[in-house]
């Protein structure tokens, strides 16, 4: 071994450990997090954990099936029914699905899937722990805005998915979720940073993640839309 190889071979190695702990505070750093929780929220097991499985189970494939109720049927790749713990206290519920999740039948997976998921982790929830649902069940073409006859067919699925889970908190991922959930017309802007105490629970609105991701400086609020959730969650 030459002189050179002693030298790189002694070298010490990066701490991949500390190398992923900077890549973590850089993310809460652009999101405008400023607290760090070091405990997660008091996750309750509800003993009718198995029954809400088997109820979501069959809407899923037995009520919904092979649906063809409206024209979204003709160019969709799946069904994107949702996904996650049947008796979360956290539900997220997005818009519609869009082509990552159209491919892989699985909904926020994509890009702005994964900024989500960092977003639930700041307030120290997992993937797992968590409900995740769309309004709308099947990809509208180029992502356009589902129509109202689409609504019409697919948003009693999602009240169904609602009451068999029956969260603590519903978080509404933008403007056409909230204003879905909360029979408004009112803009996200306007929405968001309350909690509305509805007949099926508790919503709170916040910037949907594909909007977040155009428009960064809007981070910093929807950070404070969480913190609402985790302090929501654990009065409840």
């Amino acid at each position: 071994m030459n002189d050179q190889q002693k030298s790189s071979n002694s070298l010490p190695k990066p701490d991949p450990s500390a190398e992923a702990l900077e890549q973590w505070l850089d993310l809460y750093r652009d999101f405008g997090i400023t607290e760090l929780y070091k405990t997660a929220p008091a996750l309750q097991t509800d003993p009718d954990q198995e029954e809400h499985g088997r109820k979501l189970e069959h809407l899923r494939f037995t009520e919904i099936g092979v649906c063809t109720r409206c024209k979204l049927h003709k160019g969709r790749k799946s069904i994107v029914f949702g996904e996650g713990n049947p008796a979360a206290q956290l539900m997220l519920v997005g818009e519609a699905p869009g082509a990552d999740e159209d491919q892989q039948g699985r909904p926020f997976v994509g890009r702005a899937g994964q900024l989500l998921m960092q977003m639930i982790k700041a307030i120290d929830f997992q993937r797992e722990d968590v409900f995740i649902a769309n309004v709308i069940k099947c990809r509208p073409p180029e992502n356009r805005n589902p129509e109202p006859d689409e609504i019409a067919q697919c948003s009693p699925f999602l009240w169904k998915q609602i009451s068999i889970i029956q969260p603590k908190v519903i978080l509404a991922l933008g403007t056409f979720s909230a204003q879905l959930l909360l029979n408004s017309k009112s803009s996200i802007s306007f929405l968001r940073n309350r909690v509305y105490e509805m007949p099926f629970g508790k919503v709170i609105a916040t910037f949907h993640p594909s909007f977040l991701l155009r428009s960064a400086n809007k981070k910093p609020e929807a950070w404070e839309d969480l913190k609402l959730v985790r302090k929501t969650i654990l009065e409840s």
